[in-house]
């Protein structure tokens, strides 16, 4: 059976490795079907298909949609886009202006509680001029000692009601499905895990997203215990969504998951890929 893993980063938003060393991993680790799925970005997946070309896995052309939803931020995974489409295009490039403007403000607010430089600090870890993301203001925390590792920087400085946590509006949920569906691809609400909803607004979001046209739930993530795997895939069934897999990973280090590291779905789910 083919191993697919349909959510990764690579230094186009805020990943650490580039988009052809992102799928030279990915098919060393046997991975067959890759999804770059780079936070607002379209911009590396020309290189991303040079390299799967070479390697011969098979690319999926996607993107990860930053998304305000009632009082919470999620995430909308979008598969199998065309990314010359000019409405998802431009609805992205429109996100990525309001990411540099938070990014000014979450140095703002770092410097309030006496941490300098946070701004300046974080930009040296950017690596494509187009973003700039709560990740790299981790890495600069921790490499200026305030946090030992990555992975806990967002608990202490940058989640809600936290020091560096600044509210900011993304697109909505609606325009996020209809770029994706308009493109041609299909809609995924991403790790959902990860999300501080209670078991009734996760079903109220869940409802929305199939309602405004979603095609499916991140069931497998790094993001995901075994037991939120088998709750997810519940969901799915019912809400007449697929089940997708994806191990999220931005590089060696900082993920917990390595690329293609997913177990198998859980019984009774459609994968995502069995409609394509």
């Amino acid at each position: 059976m083919p191993r697919y893993d349909l959510h990764c980063h690579s230094t186009w938003s805020d990943g650490l490795c580039t988009p052809a060393a992102v799928v030279e991993r990915a098919a060393a680790r046997g991975v067959d079907v890759l999804a770059l799925t780079d936070h607002d970005e379209l911009g590396g997946l020309p290189e991303a298909r040079a390299a799967a070309a070479e390697r011969g896995i098979t690319l999926v052309n996607g993107a990860e949609i930053s998304v305000s939803w009632e009082t919470h931020t999620i995430h909308v995974v979008a598969l199998r886009v065309d990314p010359g489409h000019p409405g998802l295009a431009d609805g992205l490039a429109a996100v990525r202006r309001g990411r540099s403007e938070r990014a000014r403000r979450i140095g703002d607010a770092l410097a309030a509680v006496g941490i300098r430089g946070a701004y300046e600090g974080a930009m040296k870890y950017v690596t494509s001029e187009r973003l700039v993301s709560r990740t790299h203001f981790a890495r600069f925390l921790v490499e200026a000692g305030y946090v030992g590792e990555v992975k806990d920087v967002f608990k202490r400085y940058l989640a809600r009601g936290k020091p560096g946590y600044v509210a900011h509006q993304w697109t909505t949920l609606a325009d996020a499905v209809s770029w994706i569906r308009a493109a041609g691809g299909q809609a995924v609400l991403a790790h959902p895990g990860r999300y501080p909803l209670s078991p009734t607004a996760m079903r109220r979001l869940l409802g929305e997203f199939r309602e405004q046209g979603g095609d499916a739930v991140e069931v497998l993530s790094s993001s995901h215990t075994a037991a939120q795997a088998d709750e997810y895939a519940t969901h799915a069934r019912r809400f007449g969504l697929a089940a997708s897999a994806g191990s999220d990973w931005h590089g060696p280090g900082e993920s917990w998951l390595d690329l293609g590291a997913l177990p198998a779905l859980p019984a009774g789910v459609e994968p995502v890929w069995e409609r394509w």
